[in-house]
């Protein structure tokens, strides 16, 4: 297992860093909340690992949550639970000790992803949910044409839906997740419709891939979309995106039950 950084952060982006105003790009999109509260059947008491600022925490739930990034505790409103520091490869519980557990956007990052779902689903009566990306998927989105580099580490971070299906174990459902046109939750490809929010460099550091990249590739980035955005070169090949109300790209709910 990989040591952690200085703010806590047991994974492979530097949460101390980028996490700064993670919350002010990144809020928990309704329509994408749905899926989850769904997946979660009536389960009562659930888990969220690698909870960061605590967005998808169902609020009419008795849940716990587990982050190991003090910067990303701090930011947790207060109207959820305090986080416990730990890790999602050693958690501090007792077998089956929640109907349910979640993990959003955070699988990527551990450094050992078979033990953290094996720890998941020690703990879990119920279901395991994984709201991850398929990284064969990546690629239809535009991003990738203007910022290639950063597709292909999203790519090689992001685990394969099969080896999480693998990992689970039981029976396992894949759902494809559309993302709104409005998304809130600013993710790479939660601004399909709008690139001009890309421009802005706390939107982009939100993204923990941009971490991974030579900063040269985010200024190009910007200089090729700036130029595109006001030429109307991005308009005439995307510009279908801006009143498309959903874009199917490669957001997916993994839902593991025993």
């Amino acid at each position: 297992m990989s040591s952690r950084h200085n703010d806590g952060s047991a994974g492979d982006a530097n949460y101390g860093v980028i996490g700064v105003d993670y919350t002010k790009y990144r809020q928990p999109d309704p329509h994408i909340a749905e899926f989850i509260r769904a997946a979660l059947g009536d389960a009562k008491k659930v888990l969220n690992v690698g909870a960061g600022a605590g967005s998808y925490e169902p609020v009419d739930r008795d849940l716990t949550a587990v982050e190991p990034s003090a910067s990303m505790r701090a930011q947790r409103p207060s109207h959820l639970p305090r986080a416990i520091d730990a890790t999602a490869e050693k958690l501090p519980f007792e077998d089956d000790a929640f109907d349910g557990s979640m993990a959003t956007f955070t699988v990527h990052q551990w450094s050992d992803l078979k033990a953290g779902i094996g720890e998941m689903r020690r703990v879990t009566r119920g279901p395991v949910l994984i709201l991850s990306c398929d990284p064969d998927e990546l690629e239809r989105s535009w991003l990738h044409d203007y910022a290639p580099e950063m597709i292909k580490v999203e790519a090689r971070r992001y685990p394969a839906m099969k080896t999480i299906a693998e990992m689970l174990g039981g029976t396992v459902e894949i759902k494809a997740v559309p993302i709104p046109l409005h998304c809130v939750d600013g993710f790479g490809e939660g601004y399909y419709g709008r690139p001009e929010r890309l421009l802005d460099p706390g939107a982009r550091l939100a993204n923990s891939a941009w971490s991974f990249v030579d900063k040269s590739v985010g200024d190009r980035f910007v200089e090729e979309l700036g130029r595109d955005l006001k030429d109307g070169t991005w308009d005439a090949r995307y510009g279908h995106l801006r009143s498309q109300p959903f874009f199917e790209g490669s957001l997916r709910l993994i839902i593991g039950r025993p």
